[in-house]
């Protein structure tokens, strides 16, 4: 099947073989007579699907013992607010603002704690470079210190975690990794929790993956609802209330995916590291060596995953989005905040898919030279 190529920013394009696979399984799941939406969610068909998910993703993550997997829902805005009913104990929270995202979450937190302390902003320069860690104002005392690891709508990313404790906070770090998780291994060493939303490089949208350090549990508000608690979440293995069994099933299908993704002798996350890797440069390659497109952010702290960029003759925007269409290449409209076009490069976009984007940037600035 000869698909268009999809760049959305999320939800977001979903391997085909996974599409396959649950295409396939629609209305008989293994022989069980039912399909994954008709199951109960305490049945021992379910149960083995979710065991299977949890058990792919912490292999795939690496994650260590130490840390709880819940899958839940509500999104990464959701977590905005669950985060701070669970590790704020109504105290001071520390931010740092390096685009949309984090602002939105600094806005929901001062809801719940005592204190959204904005320790760093790169608001002046428009969010197009990282604040250096040496120069955050973190507050003694803090209950966490709060980043968003990869802004989807400016493509800024942290492509090392800061180390807290080597900056004088003892405070637990916190990560948005919504729309870079499962693109690169995960320092687990310097985070406390990590959470994301599922539609932009785990599966359809609805599920919500949040991976919690065990010691970080059991501390809720006393006004954080039982279905948002992360210890009562925990405790009944994801499955308090009834989660999203299809969401869960897609992301258990992408991890056996990812699990199979080989660039030579590397496997699973390292492997799609190397591929985004090889993405990524090619797309920034040609937006850099061309006259018409422009991006802004700083080269250290450029997105692997999503990349903004504008023509310099912002009268083409809808000619060029047209001319990308025919093409078959989908969704590369850019933010309404921001403006101009955005190329997602999850894990399901392959290289032949960049390349062909790369292809049209040239024909279509050769064009209008």
């Amino acid at each position: 099947m000869n698909r268009p190529y999809n760049f959305s920013a999320g939800p977001a394009a979903i391997p085909a073989e996974v599409l396959e696979t649950a295409a396939a399984e629609m209305l008989d799941w293994h022989g069980s007579g039912m399909g994954v939406m008709e199951m109960s969610h305490r049945g021992k068909e379910f149960i083995s699907i979710y065991e299977q998910a949890e058990a792919d993703l912490r292999e795939l993550l690496a994650v260590p013992a130490n840390f709880k997997i819940l899958f839940m829902q509500g999104g990464g805005l959701a977590e905005n607010a669950i985060v701070p009913l669970n590790l704020s104990h109504a105290a001071t929270v520390d931010f740092v603002l390096t685009g949309s995202w984090s602002q939105k979450s600094v806005k929901e937190a001062g809801k719940y704690a005592a204190q959204a302390h904005v320790a760093a902003s790169g608001e002046a320069s428009n969010f197009t470079a990282i604040p250096p860690a040496a120069s955050w104002d973190l507050s003694r005392g803090a209950s966490y210190v709060h980043i968003c690891s990869n802004e989807t709508i400016h493509g800024v990313e942290f492509h090392e975690l800061p180390d807290l404790q080597a900056l004088g906070s003892d405070a637990p770090l916190v990560i948005d990794f919504s729309s870079h998780v499962a693109s690169r291994p995960v320092d687990w060493s310097r985070v406390g929790l990590a959470f994301g939303g599922a539609q932009k490089n785990i599966g359809p949208a609805g599920l919500t993956i949040v991976i919690v350090r065990e010691d970080l549990l059991g501390h809720a508000l006393p006004a954080c609802p039982s279905a948002f608690n992360y210890k009562t979440v925990a405790d009944n293995q994801s499955m308090y209330n009834t989660p999203p069994t299809w969401g869960i099933y897609m992301a258990g299908l992408t991890f056996q995916w990812l699990k199979r993704q080989r660039e030579g002798e590397l496997t699973g996350i390292a492997a799609m590291e190397q591929r985004n890797i090889a993405k990524a440069e090619l797309l920034y390659r040609s937006i850099d060596q061309s006259q018409l497109y422009l991006n802004k952010v700083a080269p250290n702290c450029r997105s692997r995953m999503n990349i903004p960029f504008f023509l310099r003759n912002e009268a083409l925007n809808d000619a060029f989005l047209a001319g990308a269409k025919e093409r078959g290449l989908l969704q590369l409209k850019g933010h309404k905040s921001v403006g101009g076009m955005r190329a997602s490069l999850y894990n399901a976009m392959p290289l032949a898919g960049v390349q062909a984007l790369v292809d049209y940037l040239h024909a279509f600035e050769k064009q209008h030279a």
